[in-house]
C-alpha cells in the first residue's frame, strides 16, 4: 500500500510551457490526501524558491537535491553542505578559469556573473535572475549546492577543484553540484525515516537525471513522458507528459487514487 508520494517540480509537476500545476494534478493531490497518503516535494530548488505550486502544502520537502530536507513545519531534519575547503578551492580555480556559477545557500543564491545561458535557464523555469556578488562574499557562507554552468565535456577540468562533490545534471548546460552521497534518493530516505514510512510504501516521480536516484529502493519510480531516455530506462513505469496529465494518469494506473 502506498503511503508516501514524492514529486520533482520542474518538468514533473509544473510544465515548462505553463509554469503551473495541471488541474488534474491538483485533483490527484486532493484524492491522495483523502486516503491519508502523505505528499512530498523532491527538488533542486531551495525551500523559499518553491513558488510555482499555488496554494498546495506538502508534508515535507527534499530540497537542493537532497542536501537540505524539511518536515512541513520547516523543521530541518537533514543537512549536508559543501565543505568550506571545496568552496575555497573552486573560487581559486574560477579566478583563473571563470565560468558562470550560482552559489546556493539555504535562503539565497549568489552568481559570480551572468550571460545568455544563465538567463535562458532562469527563463525556462520562470525563476528571477539572481544577484551578482563578488566571490569574496561567498567564502564565509554555508553553501549547499552549486548551479554550475559547465558542459559534460568541461567537467573533467573543473570537478577536481571540488574533490568532495559530484555533478548530477538535468540539463546539458549546467550541473547541480552537491556533496558526494547527497542526492534526491538520500533525501527521500531521510524523509521516510522521519515519518517512519517503509520505502516499499513510497512512489516517486521525476523527469531529469537528478531524479534517477529516488527511483531506487521504493515501490515504484515513475518517469514522465517528457523525461530523457536515461530517466525512462531507470524508472519502473513511464507515464504521459506533464502537459498530458502524467501524474494523475500514473496514480490512477497504480490504483493509488
Amino acid at each position: 500500500m502506498i503511503k508516501a508520494l514524492f514529486f520533482d517540480i520542474d518538468g514533473t509537476l509544473v510544465s515548462f510551457q505553463t509554469h503551473r500545476l495541471q488541474d488534474s494534478t491538483i485533483q490527484a493531490f486532493a484524492e491522495a490526501r483523502r486516503k491519508g497518503i502523505k505528499l512530498f516535494i523532491a527538488t533542486g530548488r531551495q525551500l523559499h524558491a518553491i513558488d510555482n505550486l499555488g496554494t498546495e502544502v506538502f508534508d515535507g520537502y527534499v530540497t537542493l537535491n537532497g542536501s537540505l530536507c524539511y518536515a512541513s513545519n520547516n523543521q530541518i531534519i537533514y543537512r549536508n553542505p559543501i565543505p568550506d575547503e571545496d568552496i575555497r578551492s573552486l573560487i581559486d580555480f574560477m579566478r583563473v578559469h571563470p565560468f558562470p556559477c550560482g552559489f546556493v545557500e539555504a535562503d539565497r543564491i549568489s552568481m559570480n556573473y551572468t550571460n545568455e545561458i544563465t538567463e535562458r535557464l532562469y527563463a525556462q523555469i520562470n525563476f528571477p535572475q539572481q544577484p551578482v556578488r563578488p566571490l569574496e562574499e561567498i567564502l564565509d557562507k554555508t553553501v549547499y549546492q552549486l548551479i554550475a554552468f559547465f558542459t559534460k565535456e568541461e567537467e573533467p577540468e573543473i570537478m577536481p577543484s571540488l574533490p568532495h562533490c559530484t555533478a548530477p545534471r538535468w540539463s546539458p548546460a549546467f550541473a547541480d553540484v552537491v556533496v558526494k552521497g547527497s542526492d534526491k534518493g538520500l533525501g527521500v530516505q531521510k524523509i521516510l525515516e522521519h515519518f517512519q514510512i517503509d520505502p516499499s510504501e513510497a512512489m516517486t516521480f521525476g523527469d531529469g537525471g537528478n531524479d534517477i536516484p529516488m527511483f531506487k529502493d521504493v515501490a515504484v519510480g515513475v518517469a514522465m513522458g517528457n523525461a530523457v531516455d536515461s530517466v525512462k530506462q531507470a524508472a519502473d513505469y513511464v507515464t504521459t507528459s506533464v502537459d498530458e496529465d502524467g501524474v494523475y494518469r500514473a496514480l490512477k494506473h497504480f490504483h493509488v487514487i
